[in-house]
């Protein structure tokens, strides 16, 4: 069989969740793969050591700026005629050969379109719509996103897949070099993600206030870890004392960040995956998270979930494994076995399955 897979994503700059995704998912598939031949499409050069070195692989690289993965890459599928196409990211160009597969990773848009640009909205929902359609097989990150797919489009649930992205563990280097580094207590509770509105940072600051108000002699602060998001709101923090923003945080001292804090808490309304919670449990870090969306089924019983509306019952958790050493260790460890789960090999083996199925 001959694959075709669309890896400009892989290339970018600055590498967020969805090009990691492409990333390692692509690598596992090259060390995974044994008998099909395939083609990687690039709109960059990549550097040498992106991928493993095989026989099997080729790497085609498409020079373009604009409209790249309806004009360029269509163009090249069509030149190329591969038996199936794969795009880790949303978007299948609108003509192109042959049959594909294609990951959807979460309907965000759907569930907060204020927490869009109207444009990017509209482009998200139709290229979107337009690929579970043109798609024979199509990725979901979580049954949570399975749903929706099924919900807002209609897709039919016999050609979804969930297929869990693995979860890297962070390198846990010097945790007291990195409360240095960004200026933070010894004792915190820990956000990590962009600062948006869909991430419910206003009720986690409201929370914290109450957890403080009721546990005056703790002297521990709350950290926001990440840039500012579409539509920031500055008094989500305003006046609050023991909060400390971070600011973009580099790769290389998320591990420490995340062991060095009491508890991840996560309030997020919406994830179709919630990369940090699984992080966190792999640096040995208790999870508080919400009871929506993909955050049960990723957390499971290895942390407290909470209702993200009630900034009571998150302040309750926060209460918890503040007080309570025994559960925090006791979620620390059904953290590091829970986490185990989610693997890129595992992933890989899920893709080639559905690569192979979609041919046919």
């Amino acid at each position: 069989m001959r694959i075709a897979i669309d890896a400009s994503r892989c290339t970018v700059a600055r590498v967020t969740g969805t090009e990691n995704y492409a990333i390692q998912l692509i690598r596992s598939l090259i060390r995974l793969n044994t008998k099909h031949n395939i083609t990687l499409y690039f709109r960059d050069q990549p550097r040498p050591d992106l991928f493993p070195s095989s026989p099997l692989v080729e790497q085609c690289v498409i020079t373009f700026q604009r409209a790249w993965t309806h004009l360029r890459f269509a163009a090249a599928l069509w030149q190329d005629r591969p038996d199936v196409t794969f795009v880790p990211a949303h978007t299948l160009p609108i003509l192109f050969p042959g049959r594909a597969v294609v990951t959807v990773h979460d309907l965000g848009f759907k569930h907060f379109p204020q927490a869009h640009p109207v444009k990017q909205r509209l482009y998200l929902d139709w290229t979107t719509r337009y690929s579970a359609s043109r798609a024979s097989v199509i990725l979901a990150d979580s049954q949570a996103t399975a749903d929706d797919l099924h919900q807002f489009y209609g897709t039919p649930t016999s050609k979804i897949r969930v297929l869990y992205p693995g979860v890297d563990a962070p390198t846990v280097g010097n945790i007291e070099a990195v409360r240095h580094k960004y200026q933070l207590p010894e004792r915190y509770f820990l956000f990590i993600g962009t600062l948006q509105p869909r991430k419910n940072i206003a009720r986690l600051v409201q929370a914290y206030t109450r957890w403080r108000e009721q546990n005056p002699s703790d002297p521990a602060g709350l950290v926001l870890a990440g840039g500012k998001g579409w539509l920031y709101d500055p008094a989500w923090t305003s006046g609050v004392e023991g909060i400390h923003q971070t600011g973009y945080i580099d790769d290389v001292d998320k591990g420490a960040l995340y062991a060095g804090a009491l508890a991840l808490v996560f309030p997020s309304l919406y994830e179709g995956f919630g990369f940090p919670a699984l992080e966190a449990m792999h640096s040995g870090t208790a999870v508080i998270a919400s009871r929506t969306s993909s955050l049960p089924e990723l957390v499971g019983n290895a942390g407290l979930l909470v209702d993200p509306l009630a900034t009571q019952s998150i302040a309750d958790a926060m209460s918890q494994l503040a007080q309570a050493e025994s559960l925090r260790q006791s979620l620390i460890t059904k953290g590091y076995q829970r986490v185990k789960t989610f693997t890129w090999e595992a992933a890989a083996v899920q893709l080639l399955s559905a690569l192979e199925s979609a041919q046919y």
